[in-house]
């Protein structure tokens, strides 16, 4: 059977239904996953740690006080990425003395003056911070609900696809034998 600029069902049938699951894999993985890659530590353990120990100076949501503010990250003169991991470990470690320009005239010491943090610690409070910066401030990951809603919405969408592309080649199989049957009874 033919469709309007010559396509046929069986064309549009074989490139819609590829389209069709990967779309729905790909939008149900993406809000799916909360975990971010390429991080120098666990954010979660960073969470911890910065409200135990950066949050006095930098605020409990990032949002600068003593201190920069983390989330949007203040520019820094001479500093093309802040958000660099190797940046963002060097100034957590030995801390930043101002420079002119600096948004804030206060010394950062190192590791916040708590000397018992470990390497880790730092790649973790750094991981923390890079999340959060990857985040616009205010959001985070979708409610539960709300991810349960679009995984629904795009499994029905599947659901019915399947459907009407089964309705298809049931469609055409009836034809098939028909075509067959009369070709015998010549």
């Amino acid at each position: 059977m033919r469709l309007l600029g010559g396509f046929k069902v069986s064309a549009l049938v074989a490139l819609a239904i590829p389209a069709i699951l990967a779309l729905t894999a790909i939008s149900t993985l993406a809000d799916a996953s909360p975990s971010r890659t390429g991080l120098p530590g666990d954010p979660n353990k960073g969470q911890t740690l910065y409200l135990q120990n950066c949050a006095t100076c930098h605020g409990a949501n990032l949002e600068g006080g003593i201190g920069a503010t983390l989330n949007p990250i203040d520019k820094l003169p001479g500093v093309a990425n802040p958000l660099d991991p190797t940046f963002m470990i060097n100034i957590i470690t030995i801390g930043r003395i101002h420079q002119p320009g600096d948004p804030k005239q206060v010394d950062m010491p190192p590791k916040g003056g708590n000397t018992n943090l470990t390497d880790q610690d730092v790649r973790d409070l750094a991981a923390y911070i890079i999340q959060q910066n990857q985040t616009p401030a205010g959001s985070g990951p979708l409610p539960a609900g709300e991810l349960a809603k679009r995984t629904i919405l795009w499994v029905g969408i599947g659901i019915i696809a399947m459907v009407f592309v089964t309705y298809l080649l049931a469609q055409y199989n009836m034809r098939w034998i028909a075509r067959r049957a009369a070709a015998r009874r010549r």
